[in-house]
């Protein structure tokens, strides 16, 4: 039951739960950024009471969603290490380098990207092999977390359905994913030709292209279309004829976020055994 102080008062809790958490969730605030907590202070001595009822709950979720993260956090690093063979040298050396800190710090200042499990997955993987690896460097890797924070779960399953068959339309990568068929101008469509114009403007995706033996990519031929074969209707967002596959940054990426180190030690995160040994 929470505090609801004594008669005559101003009726706001005094040692109450829902008063502590909020006096703690501005500490918090104004630790963080001191104007903020100047003003969330002078705003919180004229709330009236059903108003501090209000935030007291608004900050009593605030308090569990930071804890949630934190645990998020704990567990990935937890994960991570699970996966390293820190008997190696170059291993240890790399973790413990200011470079490799500082794509942590990154990660987990911008953790609001990890917005759901197969996410924080992706960055676990890219953060276990961007230590085990040096593939890529850190500049990729950087830019490997924020695709992860930008893209959406739909563009990383289109980004597997292409590595998977190099070299493929988009209506087939839309039947591979599990898409029903929809209309030309619905919605749905609009949304996959965005996709693919993401992906294609991130440098994730292209066309594909022929090239040489140096690598060099060949120019595609110019067709003449006959007058008679014109046609009135644009290219449909589920093409059946361009073909689609990976840039040599889409490939690394799949490496570093889709590839999972196997794990040396097995860790489950269980709230209950947590929540016991916080109150002990």
């Amino acid at each position: 039951m929470t505090d609801q102080g004594t008669p005559g008062d101003s009726g706001i809790p005094h040692e109450g739960t829902g008063r502590r958490v909020a006096r703690g969730a501005l500490q918090i605030a104004g630790g963080a950024v001191p104007v903020v907590g100047g003003v969330l202070s002078a705003i919180a001595g004229a709330w009236s009471e059903n108003e501090q009822a209000k935030v007291n709950r608004f900050f009593e979720q605030w308090v569990k969603m930071l804890e949630e993260e934190i645990r998020e956090k704990e567990a990935t690093v937890i994960e991570i290490m699970g996966r390293l063979d820190l008997q190696d040298e170059k291993i240890t050396t790399r973790v413990e380098s200011r470079e490799y800190q500082s794509l942590l710090k990154k990660t987990f200042r911008e953790w609001s990207g990890a917005e759901s499990e197969d996410k924080r997955v992706l960055i676990r993987n890219v953060l276990s092999n961007a230590a085990a690896s040096a593939i890529s460097s850190d500049d990729v890797v950087r830019m490997f977390i924020d695709w992860i924070g930008q893209y959406s779960e739909l563009h990383f399953k289109v980004i597997g359905a292409i590595y998977e068959s190099n070299g493929i339309s988009r209506g087939a990568i839309w039947r591979k994913i599990g898409k029903g068929r929809v209309r030309e101008d619905s919605a749905d469509a609009d949304l996959y030709k965005l996709l693919f114009r993401d992906l294609s403007m991130g440098g994730v995706v292209r066309q594909h292209r022929d090239t040489d033996y140096q690598g060099n990519f060949i120019a595609k031929p110019t067709s003449k279309k006959s007058s008679g074969n014109n046609s009135n209707v644009l290219k449909s967002a589920f093409d059946e004829e361009e073909l689609y596959e990976l840039t040599e940054l889409g490939r690394q990426f799949v490496h570093y976020a889709m590839t999972e180190l196997t794990s040396r030690i097995e860790y489950k995160y269980n709230p209950d055994i947590q929540e016991r040994a916080g109150e002990g």
